[in-house]
């Protein structure tokens, strides 16, 4: 047994709302109001991720190393999804224009947000660094180069890259060929 990952008897310790099995969760990752968080089966979080709030997690989604999940709004990750290292999601984002403070010290009556729900469906791949804005959707089957910027919604089956992402070309589907050989 790695002791770098949680037994499932730790894994009920933590209080996540629900959890499958076969998880992988870092004992270097942390998990604000667990309660709030739902896992599927074959989830592995690595070390030192950061996840708040409303997060559901489906099955066989890998979120790799520093990645963060800021779920004020919700952060939605489908089956088959992965996160690079390094990517950052926000379901909540400052006003930074000036015409108000910034920070969660702040009284909101100075503050200024906004947001919604990220969803990212399923078979759907982000690259390392990526930075992902709230209130959108990334299209089933989706890429996103390393990087990337995502400050819209994202079609399906499209591989995006850039500051912001753009479209660079479709994306093929034999991953689903392979899936449904399997079973």
């Amino acid at each position: 047994m790695n002791n770098s990952f949680y037994s499932e008897d730790d894994i009920k310790n933590i209080g996540f709302k629900s959890f499958g099995k076969n998880n992988l969760i870092s004992r270097h990752a942390s998990f604000y109001k667990p309660e709030n968080i739902e896992l599927g089966d074959n989830v592995r979080i690595d070390d030192f991720c950061i996840l708040s709030g409303s997060i559901t997690i489906g099955s066989f989604v890998h979120v790799s190393a520093y990645c963060a999940l800021y779920g004020s709004n919700g952060i939605i990750l489908e089956d088959y999804t992965g996160l690079s290292a390094r990517t950052t999601i926000y379901s909540l984002i400052d006003d930074f224009s000036g015409e108000n403070l910034v920070g969660p010290l702040v009284n909101s009556n100075f503050t200024k947000t906004s947001g919604g729900n990220v969803l990212i469906k399923k078979f759907s791949q982000i690259g390392a660094s990526c930075i992902i804005f709230p209130n959108l959707i990334i299209g089933e089957g989706s890429a996103v180069g390393a990087f990337s910027l995502i400050k819209n919604s994202l079609d399906e089956w499209n591989i995006y890259a850039g500051i912001p992402a753009v479209k660079i070309k479709e994306r093929k589907k034999d991953m689903l060929n392979k899936l449904e050989s399997h079973f």
